[in-house]
């Protein structure tokens, strides 16, 4: 009785463990296009007082662009977990964790160097930290997701 019980929790945990470790790879070309992406969220901010229009439209591309890339990756997924929604297994959650704790310190080096050195050079700096980054994290998850398929057989 107890085995089973025990098998039963067993299972659970691989079930709700199944959307973080069940996925494709993260295709090479997704590091540097998120870069590019805030580099280019950064970058619009140049146009901001000389021209309206190309600030509001480059923002409007920007915002299309975020929601193709989130359309496709969702079908690609399927059942893709979002960080702060549901419970990952703790593996997962230590790099959630990194990553939630990351974002801000770079927000900040970002706008010191946005301060200090203007638009353009913001705009390079976030590319690079963001793209870098974004490929780290990449890497510690599929470790992470690697560890919990080991774990959970």
């Amino acid at each position: 009785m107890e085995s089973d019980a025990d098998e039963q929790l067993w299972i659970i945990e691989r079930a709700e463990a199944a959307p973080y470790v069940s996925y494709p790879e993260t295709p090479g070309w997704y590091p540097p296009a998120v870069g590019l992406w805030v580099a280019g969220l950064i970058g619009a901010f140049a146009w901001w007082r000389e021209n309206g229009l190309l600030f509001v439209g480059s923002l409007a591309v920007l915002v299309a662009f975020e929601v193709w890339f989130l359309v496709w990756m969702q079908r690609r997924h399927g059942a893709m977990p979002f960080p702060g929604r549901g419970r990952p297994p703790r593996e997962i959650g230590r790099i959630w964790k990194g990553y939630f704790l990351a974002v801000p310190v770079l927000v900040v080096v970002v706008g010191l160097t946005w301060w200090l050195a203007g638009v353009p050079v913001a705009a390079a700096t976030a590319f690079v930290l963001v793209t870098a980054g974004i490929w780290y994290y990449e890497r510690r998850y599929a470790i992470a997701a690697a560890h919990v398929r080991e774990r959970l057989g």
